[in-house]
């Protein structure tokens, strides 16, 4: 469902090992202070420069590999411990291709953490992204649009491929859900939904309430509802084969820039 060759820095072809930014930084986050809080840049590619802010490896190997769940990386407690996180920057060209850039990624981990992995599929279960019966309803991909709105209750997007939102439905429902619409190309994606976490926090006296400053209905449609109606999509819990990544090795502190 997920095509990865097998990880190692061994096996990197010579044309990988010629693949490295132009300049490049990964640099351990500092200590979380008791009860502080933080924010996240979970992968971010422009004009040729990848970021990650207050990212775990399991984010980095996540975002370097186009995994979609935290449940598809194996290895040491700590590599998902927000007590181990990291800083990286990397600059290549402006208009060097996405795929380049995360085998420059790729590299980059091996180098600095000395990372080595390992494919393995593993029998998993995991939420499958497919098209309902009527058929999707998308609209076309738009040059300008809406203001992108990406959170737990709302994906709004003018240009949207349906494996970025397998991820972002990922992150939101803490499964694996794995793009199987066969849809290609992007679309823009308008869907809004009532978290069941929310929907909890029902007001004593009824009505909306507020979350973050924000209201919502808690008697909104739930995800896998919304999806359909708003989308013409599906979310199908299924169990199967599903690629992950085993950590073979790593180390917690980077090697120097």
């Amino acid at each position: 469902m997920l095509l990865m060759g097998f990880v190692t820095v061994g096996l990197m072809s010579a044309q990988t090992r010629r693949l490295e930014f132009d300049v490049a930084t990964l640099k351990a986050e500092a200590p979380l202070q008791p009860g502080e809080s933080y924010s996240a840049n979970l992968g971010t590619i422009r004009n040729g420069k990848v970021t990650l802010t207050n990212v775990t490896l399991s984010d980095c190997i996540k975002f370097a590999y186009g995994l979609v769940s935290d449940a598809q990386v194996f290895g040491p407690d700590w590599i998902k411990s927000r007590d181990v996180r990291y800083e990286i920057v990397g600059q290549a060209p402006p208009d060097t291709p996405q795929d380049q850039i995360l085998i420059m990624l790729q590299k980059l981990l091996a180098e600095r953490l000395m990372l080595v992995l390992r494919h393995e599929q593993r029998e998993l279960p995991f939420l499958a992204l497919t098209v309902a019966k009527d058929g999707p309803r998308l609209a076309p991909a738009k040059e300008e649009g809406d203001a992108p709105r990406l959170g737990a209750g709302g994906i709004i997007h003018p240009r949207m491929p349906m494996s970025v939102l397998a991820t972002l439905l990922s992150r939101f429902e803490r499964q694996t859900v794995i793009n199987l619409t066969g849809l290609n190309g992007s679309f823009a994606v308008n869907l809004q939904w009532t978290p069941e976490a929310i929907r909890s926090r029902v007001p004593d006296g009824g009505g909306p309430g507020l979350v973050n400053g924000e209201q919502f209905d808690p008697n909104g449609p739930s995800l896998y509802t919304a999806i359909q109606e708003q989308l013409g999509l599906r979310l199908e819990s299924r169990r199967g084969p599903v690629d992950v990544l085993v950590v073979e090795r790593a180390e917690k502190v980077p090697t120097e820039n």
